[in-house]
């Protein structure tokens, strides 16, 4: 007979996501004493504490860490069959992503989504890659689509799309029509993204065999504030060449030659290892496939030029 009540683990998840049960009570409408008996009740029933206690806080132990993505997970089904039976059954889907894939994949992906289920709810965080890793780790999210490697061993990655990055320069830079060597990219100003980011992780390990650091003018939260840099003459970017489309094609910004780089790199889908993913998770994660597969056949398609 299972003695685990869903309001026990109601009240666990929302205690790990605010770090006390007073808060965890207030999210839940509940008195606090109602929310710590839930709290002392499950931990009774489990026979061992899934909290260490720091004053007013609570943080997870190791037992703790375990639970979490578990009760997430039957709280997610729970919800998705009352949902069902009462006609009314929305998929609830928190995404991380970093920010070339937020702002320039992301939307098609999620209009696709609302396409199948138009009562679908997704809460994204678009920051960097980092970020993104660790709200996929710590269970804030439950998908991450991210733009560089993760070394995090708390989450299991799968290779996802193909992506070129392109050095920028503002329209009338000297170099422009030339082909740049590495003497000429160890003398340049660079404006970079913040550290944590995928795309300047990229760059950084592209520029280290030829010039070690490059030389930064710069460093900027987002691409958008990248490009104006590069168009206010401030110093040269490297850009995913989807970030960058549009101004390359308006004339705005310039891609130049730099034969010496290696500047391709692969999208990444991240989940926590050990979470069982919601409705709404494994759908996206069926249209994230089938992206990669249509992407795929386009590049593979005669006459279609190679997207590196």
């Amino acid at each position: 007979m299972i003695h685990l009540t869903l309001r026990e683990l109601e009240v666990f998840v929302a205690t790990a996501q605010a770090g006390g049960v007073t808060a965890a009570g207030q999210a839940l409408n509940l008195s606090q004493s109602a929310a710590s008996g839930a709290l002392a009740e499950l931990e009774r029933r489990l026979g061992v504490v899934v909290f260490d206690r720091i004053g007013r806080r609570v943080q997870l132990n190791e037992h703790g860490r375990w639970l979490l993505p578990q009760a997430e997970a039957l709280l997610a089904q729970a919800h998705a069959i009352e949902a069902r039976f009462r006609g009314d059954a929305p998929a609830r889907l928190r995404l991380a992503a970093s920010s070339t894939i937020g702002n320039r994949v992301l939307p098609e992906l999620l209009g696709a989504l609302l396409a199948e289920d138009p009562d679908s709810r997704a809460e994204i965080a678009i920051g960097n890659t980092q970020e993104a890793i660790a709200a996929v780790a710590e269970y804030r999210a439950d998908l991450g689509l991210i733009e560089g490697i993760s070394h995090d061993a708390r989450v299991v990655a799968e290779p996802w799309l193909a992506d070129e990055l392109a050095v920028v320069a503002p329209p009338g830079h000297g170099w422009i029509g030339a082909e740049v060597t590495p003497t000429m990219l160890a003398g340049a100003q660079w404006v970079l993204r913040e550290q944590g980011s995928g795309t300047r992780e990229v760059l950084e390990a592209a520029l280290a065999p030829l010039i070690g650091s490059p030389r930064v003018a710069l460093e900027l939260g987002t691409s958008e504030a990248v490009k104006g840099a590069v168009r206010a003459g401030l110093g040269l970017a490297c850009l995913s060449r989807r970030t960058v489309a549009i101004e390359l094609m308006r004339g705005e910004l310039i891609a130049l030659t730099t034969p010496a780089l290696q500047l391709t790199r692969r999208f990444y889908l991240i989940r926590a290892r050990d979470k069982v993913l919601t409705q709404g998770a494994q759908r996206l994660l069926t249209l994230c496939r089938a992206q990669l597969q249509r992407e795929r056949q386009v590049a593979g398609s005669p006459g279609a030029a190679k997207y590196k």
